[in-house]
């Protein structure tokens, strides 16, 4: 059976595996995965210890949950607001990790690790909160530990097949190191596309408060629907004036009689990545002319435009009935005239 080479041993150690998975929970677009996976190859063939290693892992992990965590509680939500302007994958997942953490609890954090964006954010959202700091430590250490464990000891099952690829590696003049650079690199740059191709988009069709203000003045005024997560608008209850709230997880239908009109869909996102995914449902349902507010509710408040409370939600009524239950929205007011 082939091995790592020894001289790897010392390279990845402990250090090593802290430092990278340091960094990518604290938001470096490097995956931790690769690392830890070398690692437990490296354990399997016994070049290292088990315990060192998955150690090393966990206290990354705790060190950097306990940093965002304590930006969460310190900042708000408009810490949460700074850093989805670097990061589309975090703008899109707020609403899905509100969702979750309201439905299942803390305990989501023993496996928030394993799902794509839900980690990183998770810290953050809960600091938030008023959870208290015990809860979380605690179930954010047994979210490491299974985390880190999965990686490790599955490199350790791959040791053989991650041992032939270092040697193949090392056959053709590269190092691991190479290896690991390379997939770095080309994940920063599928990020990158990603966010250029997002910009295209906004640019194309979203509004600014400017613009928006000068439709409310106008002859026909748009429809505004308010995206923001119910949890936000308890907490924060007021609105562009004649928004109508917008629930993503309600089986009711969108007024259809409203698809003709033009349609401006806001929430608290700078990125506006959930408005986008918002607009592209309602486009799948009719709707011809939709746009999401640039720079959410946020933007429309720094340029100094009116806002008024929401008054109490009235009970809704079902105006269609479908089987479609995956793709639909509730409208929990009627539409200004």
């Amino acid at each position: 059976m082939p091995h790592v080479p020894t001289s790897l041993a010392s390279s990845w150690g402990a250090w090593a595996v802290f430092v990278s998975v340091l960094a990518t929970q604290l938001g470096v677009p490097v995956p931790a995965a690769p690392m830890l996976i070398l690692a437990g190859s490296l354990v399997a063939s016994g070049e290292s210890s088990f315990w060192p290693m998955l150690g090393a892992a966990v206290l990354a992990v705790l060190i950097a949950d306990s940093l965002w965590f304590a930006a969460g509680r310190l900042y708000g939500r408009r810490f949460l607001n700074s850093l989805v302007r670097f990061s589309l994958s975090i703008d899109s997942t707020l609403r899905t990790a509100r969702r979750w953490f309201e439905r299942f609890g803390v305990p989501l954090l023993a496996l928030s690790k394993f799902v794509p964006g839900l980690g990183l954010v998770s810290a953050p959202l809960l600091g938030t909160t008023q959870i208290d700091v015990r809860v979380f430590v605690l179930w954010d250490l047994i979210g490491a530990t299974a985390w880190a464990s999965f990686w490790i000891l599955g490199g350790a099952a791959l040791q053989e097949q991650i041992a032939r690829l270092v040697v193949l590696v090392r056959a053709n003049g590269a190092t691991v190191i190479d290896i690991l650079v390379l997939a770095g690199v080309g994940f920063i740059l599928y990020r990158w596309v990603r966010r250029v191709q997002f910009h295209q988009w906004l640019e194309k069709y979203h509004i600014t408060p400017d613009q928006l203000d000068a439709m409310m003045q106008s002859d026909t005024p748009p429809v505004i629907y308010d995206a923001r997560p119910i949890d936000i608008r308890r907490k924060e209850p007021y609105r562009i004036p004649g928004a109508v709230a917008l629930d993503l997880d309600s089986p009711d239908r969108v007024d259809q009689l409203l698809s003709e009109h033009e349609v401006v869909v806001y929430c608290v996102c700078p990125n506006e990545a959930t408005a986008k995914s918002i607009s592209r449902r309602l486009r799948a349902k009719g709707f011809t002319n939709v746009r999401p507010l640039k720079g959410g509710l946020d933007a429309w408040e720094k340029h100094g435009y009116p806002i008024e409370s929401i008054p109490p939600e009235k009970p809704h009524v079902d105006t269609h009935e479908d089987s479609d239950m995956d793709d639909m929205v509730t409208i929990r007011a009627t539409a200004p005239e």
